[in-house]
């Protein structure tokens, strides 16, 4: 199993890839995850944590904890729907715009050694994208395999 399962490897590249991230991120007091929760939420328009959560693949409940020290450092806002009172729109505040763009160039660097050593990654990502959303990477369109998300790190 050690040597086949995918899982596991998977699990095991996620670790490293994170720890890695988390090092670069560190003089900014920020983790890998937290980078990805901010560069998710750097858009025109604020998400509801739904959609947000179903981006990253995590659970609703884990997205709201994850977003708490975020809110208390002031990097993003949590701000009642006017369309839906019952719903939550989660916005980058200007504050949380600039730790991004103090932590873009650190991302940039990082990524492209972790190419470098590597080697190109696009059919990784293809595949792995492929897993998230449920589907076979050879079931997907050409076009679908091109379409980007807000992240930089597609």
């Amino acid at each position: 199993m050690r040597d086949t399962c995918l899982c596991l490897a998977t699990q095991r590249a996620a670790r490293a890839l994170a720890r890695r991230f988390d090092d670069a991120f560190r003089s900014l007091d920020l983790t890998n995850g937290q980078f990805s929760l901010l560069m998710a939420l750097n858009r025109p328009k604020p998400p509801t944590i739904a959609p947000l959560a179903e981006f990253l693949a995590m659970d609703r409940t884990t997205l709201t904890a994850a977003l708490k020290p975020l809110e208390r450092r002031g990097l993003i806002q949590v701000l009642v729907d006017p369309d839906d009172r019952r719903s939550r729109l989660l916005k980058l505040t200007g504050k949380g715009r600039g730790l991004l763009s103090k932590a873009l160039p650190i991302w940039k660097e990082h990524h492209a050694l972790l190419e470098q050593e590597t080697g190109p990654a696009d059919d990784l990502r293809q595949s792995l994208t492929g897993l998230a959303l449920g589907k076979a990477a050879k079931n997907r369109s050409p076009r679908a395999a091109r379409t980007k998300s807000a992240l930089p790190c597609d």
